[in-house]
């Protein structure tokens, strides 16, 4: 427990900068998994076109690398200096979007063709119909896959400690520069995971038991 009580500063830093790793880069997913998700099961070739490189080039491409682009090339092309933190939350993001929109095409998939008929014929834009019907029925049969996601994007933080932003992968480091046992810190840093992905579960619980109530 030494390593802990005698480093709690830096431990409640590094706890930090994971949980804004994962909430911020979390919400970015989200909310741009939901869109591309939308485009791969647009009418519009176009747009269908659009997401289905997106998914394909970005999925594709190791986290590592995205990481490397956003931090090295970004800048460059922006012509600032940007800290590392938006950096690695908007690498997290864009990367697991790609995640985020197949779950949603896959829930939407096993949303009954006849209820976005139905709701086309009432004369509903698409924009409508996913919001108004086909969104919400898919919503409950994407939520074990999508926590599955937040949990994996959740352990993929740590690569963020590559690129000069202090979260739980990196704080072994950081310690092992103070004299403690590297082992030990690592087993720690385990057990936090470990606690973190239990509490995502029972959020999936929750949510769950929630919604059947509703149907």
């Amino acid at each position: 427990m030494g390593v802990i009580t005698d480093n709690l500063g830096l431990w409640g830093e590094a706890l930090c900068g994971t949980l804004v790793l994962f909430l911020a880069g979390g919400a970015v997913a989200i909310v741009l998994g939901v869109v591309v998700g939308a485009m791969r099961v647009s009418p519009v070739p176009i747009a269908r076109a659009i997401g289905a490189i997106y998914v394909n080039w970005i999925r594709n491409t190791p986290l590592t690398l995205v990481m490397f682009f956003f931090a090295l090339c970004l800048p460059i092309l922006l012509q600032q200096r940007i800290d590392a933190m938006p950096l690695a939350i908007g690498a997290i993001g864009v990367y697991t979007a790609t995640y985020i929109a197949e779950t949603i095409r896959a829930g939407v998939n096993t949303v009954p063709v006849g209820q976005a008929e139905a709701a086309r014929a009432l004369g509903l834009t698409f924009g409508q119909v996913m919001t108004l019907v086909v969104l919400p029925q898919a919503a409950r049969s994407v939520i074990p896959p999508l926590m599955s996601v937040l949990i994996a994007l959740l352990k993929n933080t740590t690569v963020a400690a590559g690129f000069s932003v202090l979260n739980l992968g990196s704080i072994r480091s950081w310690l092992s520069e103070r004299g403690a046992d590297r082992l030990v810190v690592l087993l720690w840093v385990m057990v936090v995971f470990v606690v973190l992905v239990l509490l995502l579960a029972w959020l999936q619980r929750v949510i769950e038991n929630r919604w059947k109530v509703t149907r």
